[in-house]
């Protein structure tokens, strides 16, 4: 685990936004999607989405990636990287468990027994990072009116 990666432990764990993924499609075009993500204490960070989406197939193709973890409302900040990315056919219905109580609380609700009607064709995305940077601008953007953001509630890496 890099050095990047423990001082942005924190940040990965409470931070409860999408990642951005970006991965080369077959065409060569650059492609990203936002995926709901679990990082992970030996480094990687996983994913879960059903096998047949096209992401799965791209990565195959192409496991070089780049994701962003990043929030849209300021401070800015957040962390981006390059990963070599692994798909897992078997665990990826417990991921997306996981995945459910990290972003929605639990299971007992109408989206989570709609994704966990198709847990069986559910795969992990398994991202082990070889570059990271994170940022943190909220010195810079202390003088921004508390209307617009609130510090306290901010979780930067």
């Amino acid at each position: 685990m890099t050095n990047e990666l423990k001082l942005a432990s924190h940040y990965l764990d409470t931070v409860r936004i999408p990642l951005r993924l970006a991965c080369v499609t077959q065409s060569g075009w650059p492609m990203a999607v936002s995926l709901w993500f679990q990082y992970q204490k030996n480094g990687t960070i996983v994913c879960a989405t059903q096998k047949s989406a096209r992401v799965v197939h791209y990565l195959q193709h192409e496991p070089r990636c780049a994701f962003e973890i990043a929030a849209d409302q300021p401070p800015y900040c957040g962390l981006r990287g390059q990963a070599i990315a692994r798909i897992d056919e078997k665990m990826g219905g417990e991921v997306l468990e996981e995945l459910l109580h990290r972003y929605m609380g639990g299971t007992e609700n109408d989206l989570a027994r709609s994704l966990l009607a198709k847990q069986d064709s559910e795969v992990a995305i398994i991202l082990e990072p070889v570059k990271l940077f994170t940022w943190d601008f909220s010195n810079r953007m202390k003088d921004i009116s508390q209307a617009m953001i609130n510090l306290a509630a901010k979780a930067c890496p």
